[in-house]
């Protein structure tokens, strides 16, 4: 494992994105009130999950995603109280990671849901071949051929909806830091351009080449990479994803990251990073569900430095980091740790 590493958070997660797009389209539980934030604006499945005010996070919550269904469960079961605490969570806008099968009808269904709520959808692309070195979240396409056709469907269902994508997480560190084997790092360059220049031909999607995280510290480690990938195509890059590096130390590091790529703006995974990182352990894996953290700056476009479009939640809070410190596999759901998680957010 690599202590700066961070995205480990999606195993778990391949049939449920299909499933629950579909459903989202069928049972309409979108608002059929064009997206208004009054408080009769039910557009939920049981746990009266409403969107966000638009102009403080225009990015669509999910009215019946993983956190919303442990809501209704706690409620259910006399847990009013954890109930409450678990709302933090299901009430903001979280990012949905498109998984690797049927991936148009996943992006359509995501997309469409929040179009129909007046939201933007927030999607994570995290299936490049030979993702994440075989550690945890191993996986991805098999080839580059599948990866493109994959990508295809992506943009085919995504369409001219609105939508914002961070662009596989830890993809280009891996080639960095020497995790990734050298016979492929020429293929990734050229899968995560070619992602670029697809999705950009969408009206209106923006896409964010992930860049890693405050624990690299120079930005010269991963500023030429970030060019030959097609930064320069791209709105800009992510940072902290799936990570706890603080939104403080964040904002310096993609602000020097950022002076290097031609003034490109960035956007922050603030979903975990309340306390900052953990010190504590083995310092491999102190990213990996880490313990006394809590959540951090809720989803919106009003952040602290006009180069950061947004503070955002890209890793799902609650989902785990992979099978260390007692947790599941990645990405699934870890309803101990949600709880504390929120339980230690002011």
């Amino acid at each position: 494992m690599y202590g700066s590493r961070g995205a480990g958070a999606f195993a778990g997660r391949r049939m449920s994105a299909v499933v629950l797009g579909a459903a989202l389209l069928i049972t309409g539980c979108s608002s059929s009130s064009g997206g208004g934030d009054g408080p009769d604006e039910r557009d939920d499945a049981g746990a009266g999950i409403t969107q966000q005010p638009k102009e403080k996070a225009p990015f669509w919550v999910n009215p019946d995603g993983t956190a919303a269904r442990q809501v209704v469960d706690l409620e259910k079961s006399g847990k009013k109280q954890d109930a409450e605490q678990i709302r933090k969570i299901a009430e903001q806008p979280v990012a949905e990671w498109v998984g690797p099968d049927d991936p148009q009808a996943q992006t359509r269904g995501f997309t469409e849901a929040a179009d129909k709520a007046g939201r933007t959808a927030l999607l994570v692309l995290y299936n490049i071949p030979h993702r994440d070195c075989g550690q945890y979240s191993q996986g991805g396409a098999a080839d580059g051929n599948a990866y493109r056709d994959w990508v295809d469907g992506v943009a085919a269902g995504i369409g001219d909806r609105p939508a914002t994508v961070i662009l596989e997480p830890d993809a280009l560190l891996h080639l960095v830091d020497g995790c990734t084997p050298e016979q492929f790092h020429e293929e990734r360059y050229d899968l995560l351009k070619g992602a670029v220049t697809k999705l950009k031909s969408l009206e209106n999607t923006k896409v964010y080449l992930d860049a890693g995280n405050a624990g690299w510290q120079n930005p010269d480690q991963i500023f030429e990479p970030l060019n030959r990938a097609g930064i320069a195509e791209a709105d800009g890059f992510s940072v902290n994803v799936s990570n706890f590096y603080s939104t403080e130390d964040s904002i310096a590091y993609g602000k020097k990251l950022s002076a290097k790529v031609g003034g490109k703006h960035f956007v922050i995974d603030t979903s975990r990073n309340g306390k900052g990182p953990y010190t504590a352990g083995n310092p491999d894996e102190r990213w990996c569900n880490p313990p006394g953290r809590s959540l951090g700056e809720t989803p919106t476009t009003k952040t602290a430095d006009p180069l950061v479009d947004a503070y955002l939640w890209v890793k799902r809070p609650g989902e785990s980091d992979g099978e260390c410190k007692g947790g599941p596999k990645a990405g699934q759901w870890w309803a101990d740790y949600a709880l504390k998680l929120a339980k230690a957010t002011g």
